[in-house]
């Protein structure tokens, strides 16, 4: 049963109604055009789109959010409207009186109001009347041409993937080795610094410690888990930790050190402290300090770096966020969250968060990975991160970490190894920042 309407039609019908899609549920030439037929295939479902085409060529119907029935009565739908699709674009005629919106009639096809019928009295023919529950030109609209064609009743779905993906990856195993040799091949460019420093922050079970097992795992090449991690309501993460990579078991170290903290929690006085974040920025804090999470970190106590090198400073701040708990994130750990990230911007210290559990979060994802940037449900969550910590969607990836599975997956690995790349970049332009202080500094000098 093939749609009448053509893609350009289609696209302005969706258009006007979000992320969706259409699906024929009725159509007069193959089902009749009676009122009967039109029930039988319609009543119940909803939301829907009804289409009218008439002998001289115009194309016209209404939206409802109700589902049709055979009750005689009026329905109420604040959000009803009629349309035309003459010239290629839609023009939009909403409901004027709501509780008139619809009206469910047994011999009719879709009625609208009193204003506009499709395949009235069982017969192909439109009734309407502009001047009852809708506002229109009925010239511009069917021509006054009231024999119809075709009458078409659609259910409007929601869609859960874009047509193409909305960021362009090649799911093959030459990425994998490309991004793997970019991370290998990685120098700093400031000479007094031979690995980036990366500080993962997150709340308890966003997954930091799981994110470092799981980049140490590809390039072991089988599933690892040096640090801890797990599934806990507190930090399993009680010390600083700063982990290097390395290319393999016994290969050289990766120019990249990942930094692991307690994580944060939103009760008061439980996580980590947020007044630790700018010692920790700042590289005032050694490798196993033990994290207190009543007291800060005070500069005479054992485990303070009382003047850290460039290389003992943190180059890239990474936010580890659980895709499925972005939507509820509480409001003290926001708070938090926003609290370190003003503490990171007056230090300069370039800020990209990490999504992870994506396939936790989607159906779609997690039936196929490689669909993750046609997810629909995907964006939105990065895009709601966007907005709560007030960080682009440019500086947004998302991934999945190694957690239960006993081998490496190729599409797993790239998502992994895109994150490190971009936390390489944004450590780039940290350095950048501070060749240009000094280069500012020997100027005036």
């Amino acid at each position: 049963m093939n749609s009448r309407l053509s893609r350009s039609q289609e696209r302005n019908i969706c258009s006007e109604l979000g992320n969706v899609k259409l699906k024929l549920l009725y159509k007069a030439t193959v089902h009749g055009f009676t009122g009967a037929a039109f029930h039988q295939r319609c009543d119940s479902l909803s939301p829907t789109v009804s289409v009218g085409y008439n002998v001289s060529g115009y194309v016209f119907g209404g939206y409802t959010k109700q589902p049709f029935s055979q009750s005689g009565q009026y329905v109420n739908d604040d959000q009803a409207f009629l349309f035309d699709l003459t010239g290629g674009k839609l023009k939009k005629y909403p409901v004027t009186s709501a509780a008139h919106a619809i009206r469910m009639i047994a011999n009719c096809g879709p009625y609208f109001g009193e204003s506009l019928v499709l395949v009235n009295a069982s017969q192909p023919v439109t009734h309407s009347n502009p001047k009852s529950y809708y506002n229109f030109n009925p010239a511009e609209m069917h021509g006054n041409d009231l024999n119809l064609t075709e009458c078409e009743v659609y259910l409007v779905e929601e869609c859960t993937e874009f047509e193409t993906p909305w960021r362009n990856v090649i799911w093959e195993s030459g990425t994998r080795t490309e991004l793997m040799e970019s991370i290998k091949n990685y120098k700093p460019p400031v000479r007094s610094v031979s690995q980036a420093r990366v500080l993962l922050i997150g709340q308890v079970g966003a997954g930091k410690s799981s994110f470092f097992n799981s980049i140490n795992s590809v390039f072991r090449g089988h599933v690892t888990s040096q640090a801890m991690s797990g599934s806990s309501t507190t930090s399993l993460t009680t010390q600083f930790r700063t982990y290097s990579l390395k290319d393999g078991r016994e290969g050289k170290p990766l120019p990249i050190t990942l930094c692991d903290t307690m994580g944060l929690e939103d009760g008061k006085g439980a996580g980590l402290d947020v007044d630790d974040i700018s010692s920790i920025l700042e590289g005032h804090i050694l490798d196993r300090y033990q994290f207190n999470p009543s007291a800060p970190l005070r500069a005479e106590v054992h485990g303070y770096r009382k003047s850290p090198d460039l290389k003992d400073k943190i180059h890239c701040l990474t936010y580890i966020l659980d895709a499925s708990k972005v939507s509820i994130m509480p409001a003290r750990l926001a708070e938090k969250l926003e609290a370190i990230r003003k503490k990171a911007n007056l230090l300069g210290v370039p800020q990209m968060v990490v999504l992870t559990k994506v396939d936790e979060a989607c159906p779609l994802v997690e039936k196929s990975l490689t669909s993750i940037y046609q997810s629909i449900y995907i964006k939105k969550i990065i895009q709601e991160a966007s907005s709560k910590l007030g960080i682009p969607v440019s500086c947004i990836v998302p991934v999945r970490n190694y957690t239960e599975e006993l081998d490496l997956d190729l599409n797993t690995d790239i998502l992994l190894l895109s994150a490190v790349i971009q936390m390489l970049r944004f450590a780039d332009n940290f350095f950048d920042d501070v060749s240009d202080q000094l280069g500012n500094l020997q100027t005036k000098e």
